[in-house]
């Protein structure tokens, strides 16, 4: 099966999406950013993603509360979810709801590669 290199980023850092942006190119992966759970909600196409790379504290709502209503949806692409949020409980929610990585901001580019590259060759 050929990979599959779409990867769905959300965060609404426009900084911080410039350099995922940059990353994940220079990886061959085909980055699709949004700045909003309302945009990715309008327009993300999950078909064709091999993962999800989801910031947890949103301006308007949580990547945890957006991840369970994907799932809820019948929604099962991968989720990797990246917060500045230091708190044990948030990590233990965001485990709880499904993630394959559960990274602290900043992190080093290769704690996101390693899993992305996993699996978005196993896709």
């Amino acid at each position: 099966m050929q990979d599959r290199k779409r990867v769905l980023v959300l965060d609404d850092d426009a900084s911080l999406l410039r350099s995922l942006e940059r990353l994940l190119r220079l990886h061959s992966f085909e980055p699709v950013l949004f700045s909003s759970a309302e945009d990715f909600a309008a327009r993300a196409d999950f078909a064709d993603a091999c993962c999800i790379l989801l910031d947890i504290n949103l301006k308007k709502g949580s990547g945890i509360e957006l991840r369970d209503r994907l799932a809820k949806a019948g929604i099962s692409t991968p989720i990797i979810f990246m917060t500045g949020d230091t708190d044990e409980r948030t990590k233990k929610k965001a485990l709880e709801v499904g993630c394959v990585k559960y990274l602290k901001k900043p992190f080093p580019a290769q704690e996101l590669l390693q899993p992305l590259k996993e699996l978005c060759s196993a896709a």
